[in-house]
């Protein structure tokens, strides 16, 4: 009985070996050498708000789909290893990384100098915002200036949300009327709130416009995109992992992928690569 017992043992050995041989092999061969608590753990836990599509979002089954998880996963996959993806409601997130609910943060996240002070991001994309009115626009709203008076959803804890309070507020110096910004703790609620008619217009990222433009037609985009800016990962300060994922965001531009992944989710007149 015991010689029974030895045979699978050292199989699942020679196997578990075996397959941090494949990893280690996969990560030399990217360049890209993680650090010891990744390899160790064999994944990348990234914090991500599964309600903006198309850069995250649930498909069927509860499985995380969108760029931002194709980019994730081939973040890890350049180091080795796995990602794995925790929903985690936006203005809650950094506080996630910070007390290490997960590695990093992958979700469509501008790197602005007020969360710089709190993290570190590596940079993958530049990315507008843009405006959604109802299709045809019958409010006529295709610019800033035009929302004074009318009332506009976002997604709240985001920088979508600070830059419309900052321009409702020059508006206000202007002597015009302020925007009244109604928020919601999921981007998808702040979208329905525009179909419902409950507000005049959303003001989102320019790629999650296009994607809710292009998929329901009582929907349309407002004007062109503004205030383009950098989105990244966002990892904590001082952490190791940072070096590994700008390692792994540059192998992504350099074998293709990166343009891939952002042309298969629809999003390359929304957003302007890096490099």
């Amino acid at each position: 009985m015991s010689t029974k017992l030895r045979y699978p043992t050292a199989f699942a050995v020679l196997l578990a070996i075996g397959v941090i041989g494949a990893a280690t092999a996969a990560a030399s061969r990217s360049g890209v050498t993680p650090p010891p608590a990744i390899k160790s753990a064999g994944k990348i836990v990234f914090c991500s708000d599964i309600s903006y599509p198309p850069e995250e979002s649930f498909a069927a089954g509860n499985k995380p789909i969108g760029s931002d998880i194709d980019i994730g996963t081939g973040i890890a996959s350049q180091m080795g290893v796995k990602a794995s993806f925790k929903n985690t409601t936006f203005d809650s997130i950094i506080p996630a990384l910070t007390t290490k609910k997960c590695d990093a943060i992958i979700s469509g996240m501008n790197d602005t100098a007020s969360r710089r002070k709190q993290v570190n991001f590596v940079d993958y994309l530049k990315v507008g915002q843009s405006l959604m009115v109802k299709a045809g626009n019958p409010e006529h709203l295709s610019t800033l200036a035009n929302l004074s008076g009318k009332r506009v959803s976002v997604e709240s804890g985001t920088t979508n949300r600070d830059f419309l309070a900052a321009q409702s507020a020059k508006l206000t110096k202007a002597g015009k009327k302020a925007i009244t910004i109604v928020t919601f703790p999921k981007d998808t609620d702040a979208a329905s709130a525009l179909k419902a008619s409950r507000v005049d217009a959303y003001f989102g990222d320019s790629p999650v416009v296009v994607y809710y433009a292009n998929r329901d037609h009582s929907f349309s985009v407002g004007g062109s995109p503004i205030n383009p800016i950098p989105i990244g990962i966002a990892i904590r300060k001082g952490d190791p992992l940072d070096a590994a994922v700008k390692k792994a965001v540059n192998a992504l531009y350099a074998n293709g992928s990166m343009k891939k992944i952002v042309a298969k989710w629809g999003m390359s007149s929304a957003v302007t690569l890096l490099k």
